[in-house]
């Protein structure tokens, strides 16, 4: 359980960094404690081959200690603090050393959150946090008010290194995983704005049960006050998640509530400060991105980003300027007429169903990976009616390609061609071959990468990169 440590000093003490990760979190933590004067002990399984962009990133100059490819008790039994990555399993033997050592368990968003000045704006959810956070923090850096806005998380960045620099007026965009809240929950976390996107299963394979991972989710919004906002949706059960916040929905249809509704053309937002006023927005005019999903995450980015005061002017420019992130249907090439997409951050079947409803075209899927033990027929069924043929990747593949035998055989369809691949060049190649001038090629998962990648950036980049060779 993480320990307070809002008041602990650092320098000259030792502290043992368990996990280093290539998301930003293990690095901006070594950075801060270096910084602070602390001898670090940067402890991880990993190699350090495995490791190299993170390695890369620090200081050789900071008195660090790289232990890499194993654990050494030593380290968690001798050490004045350690600092527990996300990723890593409760039950780790190494943790119950360093407990029964006395040792205090922290984060690196514990560390954060005990020392920011600022005003917290919060999102989480089962999918669409990453895209939400990056599109609200677009808004609020478009609002030429005299106030910074600052973005990290689990979005990839740390601001950990920067907390001191962070004002009580400035805005900290932060996304927020169930792990990130399951360790924050001591500390009853307070977000002056909280959104929570949606809610389907996910990461069973660490939570064990559904029960946990909404009891996880649910902390953002446990111990909000009625003064403060939580930003939900209203296709969702996230809506009546128990929470003293004033509710600001989102969603398809107007509820005459506090929010922003609408599908189409426009929304319309009403918020509490003008309970009288709707505000129209042209909402499929500014949008770049393609599908009902992303229209959801801009409905609740809106939705925050009035919550915390943007004017109209910055909903437009944020908006008409966001291009999406990496990995998230992000457009790559067009390749002898098929264009192909990049949808790697998709690790749930849900992400992967409203991916392949984006598109009205012919698709080839690139689905599978890592198996999180979650149901994967939703894919399954999605496919059967929207895939010319499915490339199936990773642990999943042949449980994904049964389920899609069962799909088709229940809709009294063909269904689509489906093949398993050993890795992903070749599953490149044949959904290339697979594909028709017109059509869609997709890598969208549906599974985390860990059977095959480090994680979803490589792999994203890997099909990247094999797409544009393709390109010639």
């Amino acid at each position: 359980m993480p320990a307070p440590t809002a008041n602990l000093e650092f320098r000259d003490r030792t502290v043992t960094v368990m996990g280093l990760g290539g998301f930003g979190g293990g690095v901006g933590a070594v950075r801060f404690l270096a910084e602070a004067g602390a001898k670090v002990i940067v402890a991880d399984l990993r190699s350090e081959k495995e490791l190299l962009p993170s390695l890369a990133q620090l200081d050789p100059a900071w008195p660090i200690t790289l232990r890499l490819g194993q654990h050494d008790e030593a380290d968690f039994r001798n050490s004045d603090l350690v600092v527990v990555s996300p990723a890593v399993p409760k039950n780790s033997p190494f943790l119950a050393v360093a407990r029964d050592a006395g040792i205090p368990l922290t984060s690196e968003m514990n560390l954060f959150w005990e020392r920011n000045r600022g005003r917290v704006l919060a999102i989480t959810g089962s999918n669409g946090k990453s895209t939400t956070t990056a599109l609200t923090h677009s808004i609020l850096a478009s609002d030429p008010a005299p106030r910074r806005c600052w973005l990290g998380g689990n979005i990839g960045i740390s601001l950990l290194p920067e907390v001191r620099q962070i004002q009580p007026e400035d805005w900290v965009v932060l996304e927020l995983s169930s792990f990130q809240l399951e360790d924050l929950a001591p500390l009853r976390p307070q977000p002056e704005i909280a959104v929570v996107t949606n809610f389907s299963p996910n990461h069973l394979d660490r939570h064990g049960t559904v029960e946990a991972y909404r009891a996880a989710k649910q902390n953002l919004l446990s111990w909000q006050t009625a003064e403060q906002f939580a930003v939900v949706n209203s296709l969702s059960e996230v809506a009546n998640w128990p929470t003293a916040a004033t509710r600001l929905r989102f969603g398809p249809t107007d509820e005459k509530q506090f929010g922003v509704f609408g599908e189409g053309l426009e929304v319309m937002a009403r918020i509490p400060s003008e309970p009288s006023r709707e505000l129209r927005m042209p909402l499929r005019r500014w949008l770049q991105l393609p599908g009902t999903h992303n229209w959801q995450n801009a409905q609740a980015a809106i939705a925050a980003a009035l919550a915390a005061g943007a004017s109209r002017e910055a909903i437009e420019k944020g908006v008409s300027n966001f291009r999406g992130l990496p990995h998230r249907l992000e457009f790559l090439d067009e390749v002898h007429g098929r264009r192909c997409f990049n949808d790697s951050k998709s690790t749930t079947p849900e992400a992967t169903v409203l991916a392949l409803q984006s598109f009205d075209e012919p698709i080839v899927l690139l689905a599978g990976g890592y198996d999180k033990q979650i149901d994967l027929s939703a894919i399954a069924a999605a496919a059967v009616t929207r895939c010319r043929a499915v490339a199936l990747l990773g642990q999943t593949g042949p449980q994904l390609g049964k389920l899609i035998e069962q799909a088709a055989r229940a809709a009294n369809v063909s269904g689509p061609n489906c093949r398993g691949f050993e890795s992903l060049a070749p599953a490149v190649a044949w959904s290339l071959q697979e594909s028709a001038p017109g059509d869609i090629v997709l890598l969208s998962p549906g599974c985390a990468s860990y059977d095959w990648f480090q994680n979803y950036i490589e792999r994203g980049e890997q099909f990247a990169a094999l797409v544009r060779a393709a390109h010639g």
